[in-house]
């Protein structure tokens, strides 16, 4: 910052714009999806906001389904234990988040997130939030039909995104590892 250079055919100083710099393929992302969500509800209102929902559910299902393709190459179950360790996309210094892990669900807290920061800093928290209340639920059903998502926090409302992660069986009973063990024939069938 405060450098200056000057262009010596037309005689104009420059001065050094962090802005000018190469950003993050995070940042470019959130922008992207910002300015299209904008033009789509700009043009077509509640209607366009539920649009850009539905593709942002339908990409959440598809990167699920990736994950949990993942998982099975990896020979791991598909289950709530196999879901971050097979995650599609790399955490950067961008992301500060604690993960905890529960008997019946895993829960996240994330204070900075790269999205959300970037939708904060350019005022397009209305755009982005259409991504937030739909993308992490939608990977987690693609991962698998059971598994749910409780996302009860927005950073871009409330400062932070917190997650509760749960399996359930058809019946809407939530997985343990205990439970595991007991329908696999005891401690040592774990699968």
């Amino acid at each position: 910052m405060g450098q200056q250079s000057t262009d010596k055919q037309s005689n104009v100083t420059i001065n050094h714009d962090e802005s000018l710099e190469p950003v993050d393929p995070y940042t470019i992302m959130a922008k992207l999806f910002a300015h299209l969500s904008k033009a789509v509800v700009d043009r077509f209102g509640e209607e366009g906001k539920d649009a850009i929902r539905e593709g942002v559910r339908t990409f959440g299902e598809e990167r699920g389904r990736d994950i949990a393709r993942r998982a099975a190459a990896a020979g791991q179950p598909n289950d709530i234990h196999s879901y971050l360790p097979n995650y599609d996309m790399g955490r950067s210094d961008l992301f500060e988040y604690v993960t905890e892990y529960h008997p019946l669900e895993i829960e996240q807290n994330f204070t900075r997130c790269a999205f959300g920061d970037q939708w904060k800093k350019d005022g397009m928290e209305e755009y982005g939030i259409l991504y937030c209340q739909m993308i992490d639920p939608a990977i987690a059903r693609g991962y698998n039909p059971n598994f749910e998502v409780e996302h009860d926090q927005y950073l871009l409302k409330d400062g932070n995104c917190h997650f509760r992660f749960k399996m359930n069986d058809l019946n809407n009973k939530t997985h343990t590892v205990d439970d595991k063990k007991q329908q696999a024939g005891g401690e040592g069938n774990d699968r």
